[in-house]
């Protein structure tokens, strides 16, 4: 396993959709592809899932569904301290020539409330304009600043920079006016069609916490 972005998506997919069992936690991350930008094997998953129980930040509940035995698994107060934590973390620190935490936590922003939305996404947009005037410009990148393959990749990379810092700039009106909702339970003005997994999900989540007591 990976370090902090795969605690990160482990535990936010718990936190998001619990009580949960591991097939679904599993198979909802492979719908995320997350093999292809996240560098995560899914079948290391479980085992993901074992080391973060055992470390307090799961719970796990062995349950009884009909003729089968489930493990389930929620987040505890500890887990979800824990990812919070990781998630303002990648929010809010650049690395121009890696990505992958901001897109974890980027996608799991529901498990934020909008003040500490906002409040990271401001502090990621200040990073990136240090991040930005940290590179030459086109103009400075003279040919004794190198070889000029290697500075055209430099621009590269402060292109994309660039690029971020206009998308971060959208996305912050976006949260600031409320045309952009996250929060779980608010109508984001979009509905899952009648064949997404996810209505499953649900059904299996009502029963969990049936045979849970809740």
């Amino acid at each position: 396993m990976a370090g902090s972005e795969t605690r990160m998506l482990l535990l936010g997919a718990v936190a998001m959709l619990e009580p949960i069992n591991g097939y679904q936690i599993r198979r909802e991350l492979v719908s995320w592809e997350i093999d292809k930008w996240a560098h995560v094997n899914p079948g290391s998953i479980y085992n993901g899932l074992a080391r973060l129980t055992e470390q307090g930040f799961l719970k796990r509940h062995d349950l009884v569904d009909g003729a089968r035995e489930v493990a389930v698994y929620e987040a505890t107060a500890r887990g979800r301290a824990e990812l919070t934590q990781l998630m303002i973390r990648a929010l809010e620190e650049v690395d121009p020539y890696d990505r992958v935490a901001f897109h974890v936590a980027f996608g799991m922003l529901p498990l934020l409330d909008q003040h500490q939305v906002q409040t990271s996404l401001e502090a990621r947009k200040r990073a990136l304009e240090r991040t930005l005037d940290s590179f030459p410009s086109p103009r400075d990148a003279d040919p004794s600043y190198g070889p000029p393959h290697a500075v055209r990749g430099l621009m590269l990379w402060r292109d994309s920079v660039a690029t971020e810092l206009a998308w971060l700039n959208q996305t912050l009106r976006d949260v600031r006016s409320g045309d952009l909702k996250f929060a779980q339970g608010e109508d984001w003005g979009w509905t899952p069609p009648d064949d997404d997994p996810g209505w499953q999900m649900n059904a299996d989540r009502e029963k969990y916490r049936a045979l849970l007591g809740r």
